[in-house]
């Protein structure tokens, strides 16, 4: 008897598709589009130390005869309550994921393989897994080619282990600091976030991984940066500003992307019609899988009046899986009350069950045993972008690198000695030893012939000033205080946290962390204890290199003349104090740039740099720029700009081609990289108001002392476009200056003409 034409490898997926639906029940197909179980639920470690599938795992896929997808099944974190005493650690997990998929294969009529989707926020989010600096560290590298390595080295652990699907970050943008997610973005800048997303998909898809995109759409721009919270985006905001990157992304090649919580224009992104259907399917073409974010179909039960009515609802707008609620599982029932289609449920298992046959798992549903321990390519790609990551926002020219007449060091601060600070959120629980504090680099980089001393000087949080005048007295004593301030992400034993997963975090619930999930603040300023510490390590008259380990811009005051150099070095990963410290003595130069604007205050936002331009001169109390602005990022030597010079000064809107070349010196005594930036500004012209700048390019150059290089761009209607009446991208005539420079607040233009 000849195979049915869905187990021919052979046969094109929409045909082995069509074959496999027409011999599903309408219970097997509800089954597919269900994601109920968390993953940790499905196993337990039996007294002989091996891990076995528990009755609530057998239940579900009996329930259904099959299972469409199973959430996190390696996860660990506080949330889950996973660790190593009871987790899967990288020798077991290829083993326990195939012992999950055999039951689901060989125990069910169809046999249909079950997709393992997993968290790689930063790294795979499993017990071992490499961890790897957050994404707005990631971003400030400007560097994604490196970017893509390092996610194709975290796709083949993932891979090793079992998974099928990396839900990872990237769409959200940076647009409200206060907003505790922030880490999670890439910046502020739609093309900045796009430029990553292709990389993190091109590197996934090259280990045979598929990624799914969050969050779809706008989530970076909710009201007063409170996390689910509404948004009050208009169609042009989204469209120019949070739909750039999930359109590369969907062309790069994404297996999916996930809803987002908020709403647009009123109705959830989970159920909204016209971004599900009409703007990622009609509009883009996209074929891939839409996942719902945790518990979000519950969410709609409160607008569709029951969970039968919620599923329909969200299956009848895009969505094809769900994700832990109560309201997919009743979508059978949806159907036979006439809520939604068949049809309609058949093109979402259809969806979900092409995925599985583009990733081969009906061909190959398991993989090998052999352990899967984290490698270490993958840690040197974590370290190296993590040195790519430091930004220099000060420097008065002598204190950085650290010359050898430094003797003695005081190494100061909340987060100069703690591996969990400087990791982020969405991340498992490290084995002992794991990682290099910001401390420990520095001691390993000072040597045998130098003194370093230690204080912490005050708390991560709160205003407490007991230890300050410990630290204090090593700072006077010292040649150099190294002040080690910022943020924290790692969560607590008694977090507290929802359905979701998302700390439960307020003024009447304070814990240590200041960042992550859940974790706003309306205060962007640091610390009183830590604003206090800076005040008095300052006042020693000791010089001070003040280094931000953080997840988000925090609001500073004006530090020139009262540190010598000040770093931000995001949320570095584990390795992240060897980066530093290589970067402070010297062993490597500071090459990250700002991937978002800093502002002076809170009170001051939004600051990022690419608004709409109206001309706004400031606040009678303070200027309305940034303290830092976007692109922003000092070298120890110095770069010098020529004007840019277009290869024609007026082109044709049908056809624009041409080349922007600028010329950039090193004229320091110092080897740099420079990060050069193109900008587009419509100075008139268009259908909508313009945008003060917009980067449209940037590329990294090295340059030895008094060495000149051109360097050169090509102008694409892609450079050019912008978001038409229509809501589509197009190049429309006007004048425009093509500009260059550092940053987005030091260029130089060059008029261009768009002819009609």
């Amino acid at each position: 008897m000849s195979e049915p034409l869905h187990r021919d490898p052979a046969a094109p997926v929409p045909d082995r598709v069509r074959d496999l639906l027409g011999r599903m029940t309408l219970t097997e197909k509800v089954g597919q589009v269900n994601q109920r179980l968390y993953g940790w639920q499905a196993y337990e470690r039996g007294p002989d130390g091996h891990h076995r599938l528990t009755d609530v795992f057998r239940t579900e896929v009996a329930a259904y005869d099959g299972m469409g997808a199973l959430y996190g099944l390696q996860r660990a974190d506080p949330w889950s309550g996973v660790t190593f005493a009871d987790g899967i650690t990288a020798a077991d997990a290829a083993g326990v994921a195939n012992t999950v998929q055999r039951h689901v294969v060989e125990g069910t009529r169809l046999g249909i393989p079950v997709l393992m989707v997993e968290e790689v926020p930063h790294g795979h989010q499993a017990l071992d897994g490499t961890v790897l600096p957050v994404n707005l560290a990631v971003g400030a590298s400007w560097d994604p080619e490196l970017y893509e390595e390092a996610a194709a080295a975290a796709a083949a652990e993932l891979r090793a282990r079992g998974g099928h699907l990396a839900l990872v970050s990237a769409l959200d943008l940076i647009r409200d600091p206060r907003w505790g997610r922030a880490e999670e973005c890439f910046g502020e800048d739609p093309y900045l976030a796009a430029r990553f997303t292709e990389a993190l998909v091109r590197g996934a898809r090259a280990e045979g991984v598929g990624v799914v995109l969050k969050h779809f759409a706008g989530q970076g721009a909710t009201v007063g940066g409170r996390n689910s919270a509404a948004t009050e985006l208009g169609p042009r905001e989204l469209h120019e500003i949070h739909l750039a990157a999930a359109r590369a992304g969907v062309r790069a090649g994404a297996a999916g992307v996930m809803a987002a919580y908020n709403e647009f224009d009123g109705l959830p992104c989970a159920a909204n019609p016209y971004l599900l259907t009409g703007v990622l399917r009609d509009q883009w073409g996209f074929d891939g899988i839409v996942m719902a974010d945790g518990q979000a179909l519950d969410r709609l039960v409160r607008l569709a009046g029951d969970p039968v009515a919620a599923g329909a609802t969200a299956l009848a707008a895009g969505t094809d899986l769900s994700l832990w609620d109560d309201a997919f599982p009743h979508l059978a029932e949806a159907v036979e009350r006439g809520l939604v289609a068949e049809e309609r449920l058949d093109r979402a298992v259809g969806r979900i069950l092409a995925l599985k046959f583009r990733l081969g798992l009906f061909e190959t549903p398991y993989v090998r045993t052999k352990g899967a321990e984290s490698s270490v390519k993958t840690r040197d790609l974590s370290e190296r972008l993590a040195r790519a990551s430091i930004t220099l926002l000060e420097h008065d020219g002598s204190t950085l690198p650290l010359p050898p007449v430094v003797s003695r060091i005081a190494v100061l601060g909340p987060n100069a000695d703690s591996v969990p600070q400087q990791i982020g959120d969405y991340t498992a629980p490290q084995r002992p030893g794991t990682g290099v504090t910001v401390l420990d680099g520095i001691r390993a980089a000072a040597g045998t012939g130098r003194e370093v001393t230690y204080a912490r000087g005050c708390d991560l949080v709160g205003d407490d000033r007991s230890g300050i005048a410990e630290a204090v007295a090593l700072a006077a004593g010292a040649d150099v205080a190294v002040l080690v301030l910022g943020g924290s992400s790692a969560r607590e034993d008694g977090t507290r946290f929802d359905g979701n997963g998302a700390a439960v975090v307020s003024s009447g619930n304070p814990v240590g962390m200041t960042c992550g999930e859940g974790v706003d603040l309306a205060e962007l300023s640091l610390p009183g204890g830590q604003s206090a510490l800076l005040d008095a390590v300052a006042a020693t008259g000791t010089p001070v290199v003040a280094v931000l380990v953080q997840g988000r811009p925090h609001a500073l005051p004006d530090l020139s003349g009262r540190v010598g150099a000040l770093l931000s070095a995001w949320y570095p990963g584990p390795w992240g104090g060897r980066a530093v410290a290589d970067v402070l003595f010297g062993a490597a130069a500071p090459t990250g740039r700002l991937p978002v604007s800093v502002p002076r205050s809170a009170a001051q936002l939004p600051v990022f740099y690419n608004g709409k331009d109206h001309g706004y001169r400031g606040y009678v109390d303070q200027p309305a720029t940034a303290r830092y602005a976007f692109g922003h990022g000092l070298s120890y030597g110095t770069v010098g700009y020529g004007a840019p010079v277009l290869s024609r000064s007026g082109v044709p809107a049908d056809e624009p081609r041409l080349t922007c070349t600028v010329t950039v010196s090193n004229t320091g005594r110092t080897a740099v990289r420079e990060t050069v930036q193109l900008y587009v500004r419509r100075v008139s012209g268009g259908s909508s108001w313009p945008r003060v700048r917009e980067l449209r390019g940037f590329t990294a150059v090295d340059l030895a002392p008094g060495e000149r290089r051109e360097v050169a761009f090509e102008v694409t209607a892609g450079t050019l476009a912008s978001v038409g009446r229509d809501l589509r991208l197009v190049v429309e005539a006007g004048t425009y200056e093509m500009e260059t420079g550092p940053a987005s607040d030091r260029t130089r233009g060059a008029p261009l003409t768009v002819t009609p």
